[in-house]
């Protein structure tokens, strides 16, 4: 088996594995159907994948009460975001060159999304066209834009994303640098070179930075985004923009100021900054930074129903579901994707019932206590 090997052992079609028994069963049992450097790239982050690690234990911090009484015969897990009505507050994060998890890549995660009345966000750098992918969707499609070096470039990405029928543009604004994984280094993992990011064929590559001078400084951050692009950005589009990647409660108060659409709190699945904090972390100040009513999502470390419900409760209105969306694409392709989004629900549903929350408005942080214990 080599390093550019992808999907190893696909199921039958219309087959779950038996051992799915919860949403983060997906992530073992991937590892039967992902060369193992693959696997170790999907699941590491940067570095020594310390915000990684973070992103998790943050979730293990929180405990919910269970409360008693509670008439929920009327629940449901309904919600507005941005204007729109969803079925769940359950979306489908921009990953990558999904190709890697399974020959049909993102268009299989769009039909998934489709059939779960899930809102799905299209990365730029996926590995199938933004247009295959918006055809395959349902209506509630968003797509993930990275500035690119020639504002031509960007410009052209906006248009298409528009002519595709998608709702919003989510900007990346964290991931400028994304440094090397160890552990996917170290499992000897090399991009294969049939996997490229399709909306970007054609495009010149980004010039080497001036003899002499640093590779970070000069180099990758020259092509970084600032403010005067996003402000640039809001003037070339129609679309609500939301902006992904903010940690600081300042930068989400200048975004707020700046007119986004809503914020994405998110640390890239620990792919940037090695040693940034867990989102979960820095969901609540940045909650209280933009106030009750403007519209934030959560993005990092989501592997249950629970977890859902304890962003939710920290002050997300919704979050998005990453690495566990590769993971169920490489057990089951679209399949996998729809089972895994139907297990994420029914466990939020199950602990909304538990904890006498009929809706989701009704999940706040009193319904939360912090641990005091090491977890188990």
């Amino acid at each position: 088996m080599t390093s550019t090997d992808t999907a190893t052992a696909q199921p039958p079609v219309g087959q779950i594995p038996p051992q799915i028994r919860c949403a983060q069963d997906y992530e073992m049992v991937a590892r039967r159907f992902m060369a193992a450097p693959t696997y170790e790239y999907v699941a590491g982050g940067s570095g020594r994948d310390l915000t990684v690690a973070a992103n998790l234990a943050a979730f293990a911090r929180w405990s919910v009460y269970p409360r008693l009484l509670r008439d929920v015969t009327a629940g449901h897990t309904r919600l507005t975001l941005g204007g729109a009505a969803m079925a769940h507050p359950l979306l489908l994060a921009p990953v990558a060159f999904q190709s890697l998890a399974h020959v049909g890549g993102e268009v299989e995660s769009a039909r998934a999304a489709h059939a779960t009345d899930s809102c799905l966000v299209a990365s730029t750098l996926s590995s199938c066209p933004l247009e295959d992918i918006a055809r395959a969707a349902g209506p509630q499609r968003w797509f993930q834009l990275y500035f690119q070096p020639r504002r031509d470039d960007t410009r052209l990405l906006l248009q298409r994303a528009e002519a595709a029928g998608y709702g919003a543009i989510v900007v990346t604004l964290d991931a400028s640098i994304q440094a090397a994984s160890l552990r996917a280094l170290s499992a000897g993992f090399r991009m294969p070179a049939g996997c490229v990011a399709a909306n970007l064929r054609g495009q010149a590559a980004a010039e080497p930075g001036p003899a002499g001078e640093s590779r970070i400084f000069q180099g990758v951050m020259r092509d970084a985004p600032t403010w005067a692009d996003l402000e640039w950005l809001l003037t070339r589009t129609t679309l609500p923009v939301w902006v992904k990647g903010v940690l600081h409660p300042d930068d989400a108060r200048a975004l707020q100021r700046l007119g986004v659409a809503g914020l994405v709190v998110s640390n890239h699945g620990g792919r940037g900054l090695d040693g940034a904090p867990a989102s979960l972390d820095a969901l609540p100040a940045v909650r209280a930074a933009v106030g009750a009513g403007f519209p934030l999502l959560f993005d990092g470390g989501i592997r249950s129903g629970l977890d859902v419900f304890k962003a939710l409760a920290l002050g997300a209105d919704a979050v998005l579901v990453g690495r566990l969306q590769m993971y169920a694409l490489s057990v089951a392709g679209a399949l996998g994707v729809a089972h895994m989004i139907r297990l994420l629900r029914e466990e939020l549903e199950v602990c909304m019932a538990l904890a006498g929350c009929a809706t989701i408005d009704d999940i706040g942080i009193a319904a939360l206590i912090e641990s005091t214990g090491n977890p188990c």
